[in-house]
């Protein structure tokens, strides 16, 4: 089954993402990614919420994705200023050379 979804544009909007390393990403690599993606929620006003975490799952269902990083934005604008934002594209540059697999999934919370 499929279902997609068109965002509403004054609803509030999750933003999830979930990363996959390379096997020869370096502890220290992943330390600064994390680091940097942590950090723009100083650089970018439009992020309201960030938390992340690394998987701690028992299930053995995350298929090699070892990070998930879920942000908070009052609105369809402000998620696009923030994949737009030059330090979000900076992040993105840093990412790459490390990153195996993304999966990103934006939703609007449902009471």
């Amino acid at each position: 089954m499929t279902a997609i979804t068109v965002l509403g544009a004054e609803a509030p909007i999750r933003h999830v993402v979930s990363f996959k390393f390379k096997a020869d990403a370096t502890p220290e690599q992943v330390h600064a990614i994390e680091s940097a993606f942590a950090a723009l929620k100083t650089k970018i006003p439009q992020i309201q919420s960030l938390e992340w975490g690394t998987n701690v799952s028992e299930e053995k269902l995350d298929k090699g994705f070892t990070h998930m990083w879920v942000l908070g934005f009052a609105d369809a604008k402000s998620l696009k200023v923030y994949l737009d934002h030059p330090d979000h594209q900076a992040f993105v540059t840093l990412l790459k050379p490390s990153l195996a697999d993304a999966f990103v999934v934006d939703f609007q919370p449902r009471p």
